[in-house]
């Protein structure tokens, strides 16, 4: 069962007795060259993912299991590959395991790989339609094993009564064990991000189509097909 922090009601502690715990929380990454106001909204996305951490780990007890999606290492060295990845969810990471949390090795290397590649392969599109299928049945079939595995690795090492933490990306597709006790870590800020990005992709579309609809006039200058008209 999944449960979006803002919606959970105080329970008894009785009630999280003998469970394991999971905080699944969604990768928002900050990039250089990013429009303005973005960083802003990640960086505020990401405060509130701590302190909202912080508030169920009161609650249910503290963290002591680290998943990282993407990182196929454990410990430090599992540590400094998430910082590569992302200087956010890197901070909360690296605060958990000063703290007594294990940083595990969500990833198998070799299969990580063959997915990216995979997905690389169906980005660039083909010309023959049984390529195609090809490349997108194996796809299918290295998603299902990467995602078996990473829930293997999960269900291996979260015991009773403990508590995991899982950085993944928001269209994720993992069907967590029955018996974990799943709580997604949505704070306020992350719809504020999603509306302003459609705004954003909007406005883009917007000035598109006006820049499509200025043709050159007899000068080689740009007219709007109003202007045109007039000087027809």
């Amino acid at each position: 069962m999944s449960e979006s922090l803002g919606r959970i009601e105080r329970p008894a502690a009785d009630s999280f007795r003998n469970q394991r715990k999971l905080l699944v929380v969604f990768l928002v990454y900050p990039y250089e060259g990013a429009p303005p106001g973005y960083l802003e909204r990640c960086e505020r996305y990401w405060g509130q993912i701590g302190e909202q951490i912080g508030s169920l780990e009161a609650r249910i007890g503290p963290v002591k299991h680290v998943y990282h999606e993407s990182v196929y290492e454990a410990g430090e060295k599992g540590i400094e590959l998430a910082g590569r990845l992302n200087r956010y969810s890197h901070e909360i990471s690296a605060g958990r395991v000063a703290c007594g949390a294990t940083f595990e090795a969500f990833e198998e290397r070799e299969l990580a790989a063959e997915l990216s590649d995979l997905g690389r392969f169906l980005m660039l599109g083909f010309a023959s339609s049984k390529v195609a299928q090809l490349v997108r049945d194996l796809h299918t079939q290295a998603d299902k094993k990467r995602n078996e595995h990473v829930i293997g690795v999960i269900d291996s090492t979260l015991k009773p009564e403990e508590v995991g933490l899982l950085f993944v990306s928001e269209g994720h597709r993992l069907q967590f064990p029955p018996d974990v006790e799943v709580f997604s870590v949505v704070p306020p800020a992350l719809d504020e991000l999603h509306r302003w990005l459609r705004d954003e992709s909007d406005r883009i579309r917007q000035e598109a189509a006006a820049e499509k609809q200025e043709v050159p006039d007899n000068e080689g200058e740009t007219v709007s097909g109003e202007e045109e008209k007039e000087v027809g």
